[in-house]
């Protein structure tokens, strides 16, 4: 009973603290340019971007989304 309820918690704590603007996002690092950021793509739609810090995007950059509040 303690199992079934802690994996009903954990699966509503995903549900609440997830990152829904970036769900279907896969990016991978594609290279790094000259003053050392880093290239990414984006598996799923196949966008593009370079982020300064080297982390991947935190946003969707599909052209088709829009932003959500």
């Amino acid at each position: 009973m303690i199992i079934v309820a802690g994996l009903i918690l954990a699966f509503i704590l995903i549900l609440i603290f997830s990152n829904r603007t970036t769900r279907h996002c896969r990016w991978r690092a594609q290279g790094v340019a000259e003053d050392g950021a880093r290239d990414f793509r984006c598996m799923a739609c196949g966008a593009r971007t370079t982020t300064p810090d080297g982390s991947p995007p935190k946003v969707c950059l599909r052209p088709d989304t829009t932003p959500r509040a």
